[in-house]
């Protein structure tokens, strides 16, 4: 797939109220940008460029080194930062996410890229109907209902703010006609800002067409700037954590209060029961109970062993072994011969 990812992750995390960067934030044990890096990969994009500005260097550290960097030193707007990433794409298309949308499904990415080929655009949008729109841009389309231009709430009429079709901060472009809009877009509006979304209009005024995939979840297409919209992120990815994890043969008594972080690994025929967070590095074998009223972090547990109303960080549990109630250990061997 002759196709390049760039996601922007160089914001500070305002509305957040955290010297944090938001890039990194942790959802279910991983931070929050990861999930869309991993999303991308997911959909068979191997190249990837992570925008980064506020802490980069944390940033990068967290992320990890299977991805590039660019660096935006002063934040000036989406269509600033996308530029910053310009000069690391040598693909054809490229697709543009936010790093604070860790909701997106790789087959939302998938077909967002699917529909850009099928309808041969210079650009297509991931667009979302909400009932309430907010801040979010609008999507205003022309009489024939192609997408004419993306207007930023900020600058929009009482008319165009009625509109509930939105733009979400996903796009897959041709990477030159990409380059040639972000090259002419300005700053002369409400925030003083080079707006990615600008070069939708650009493209239009040149005849270019441009096509939109509607999500079919708007969820997937959130963005995250509060602390009340990263709660309804876990909530929304944990229950896909358990889902899957009961699809693979895991028995989870209370899902409401179970907690289980993205990397975790549980085999068949376990029994997780309520009150129950398993967190970090951690692998469950086969067979197991653990719970109820347990904590698990970063540890080993054997086919066919027992954990209960226990706190366990950094060990290994032996197959077949019991471990408490009331236990309380870190770093070593747990269980009944350990």
């Amino acid at each position: 797939m002759d196709i390049t990812a760039v996601i922007l992750a160089a914001g500070k995390s305002t509305r957040m109220k955290s010297a944090l960067p938001k890039a990194i934030h942790p959802i279910c044990g991983k931070p929050m940008t990861r999930y869309v890096v991993d999303a991308c990969r997911e959909a068979g994009v191997e190249r990837i460029v992570v925008v980064v500005g506020y802490r980069a260097d944390d940033v990068k550290a967290a992320l990890g080194s299977d991805v590039s960097y660019a660096v935006q030193e002063e934040q000036l707007g989406t269509g600033h930062a996308a530029a910053q990433a310009m000069p690391l794409v040598e693909s054809s298309q490229v697709v543009i996410l936010p790093g604070d949308s860790p909701l997106v499904r790789p087959e939302t990415i998938k077909k967002v890229i699917s529909t850009h080929n099928e309808t041969k655009a210079a650009a297509t949008l991931l667009t979302a109907i909400l009932e309430d729109p907010g801040s979010y841009g609008r999507i205003v389309r022309s009489s024939d209902g192609e997408v004419e231009r993306i207007v930023e709430a900020k600058d929009a009429s009482p008319e165009i703010l009625e509109i509930k079709e939105v733009a979400t901060s996903a796009y897959c472009f041709d990477t030159e006609l990409l380059r040639e809009s972000l090259a002419e877009i300005r700053s002369d509006n409400a925030q003083g800002e080079y707006y990615l979304t600008d070069t939708i209009g650009i493209l239009r005024s040149k005849g270019y067409k441009i096509s939109a995939f509607i999500a079919e979840d708007w969820c997937e297409t959130v963005g995250i700037n509060t602390r009340v919209e990263l709660a309804e992120a876990v909530k929304i990815l944990q229950r896909r954590i358990l889902e899957q994890l009961m699809l693979d043969g895991v028995t989870i008594m209370s899902p409401e209060t179970t907690f289980i972080d993205s990397g975790v690994s549980i085999g068949a025929d376990t029994v997780v029961y309520p009150c129950t967070v398993i967190e970090g590095n951690t692998s469950i074998g086969v067979g197991c109970r653990i719970g109820p009223f347990t904590r698990i972090v970063d540890t080993a547990v054997g086919d066919g062993a027992s954990v209960m109303a226990s706190n366990i960080v950094g060990v290994r549990v032996v197959k077949g072994s019991a471990v408490g109630p009331f236990e309380n250990a870190s770093c070593g061997v747990c269980g009944e011969d350990g």
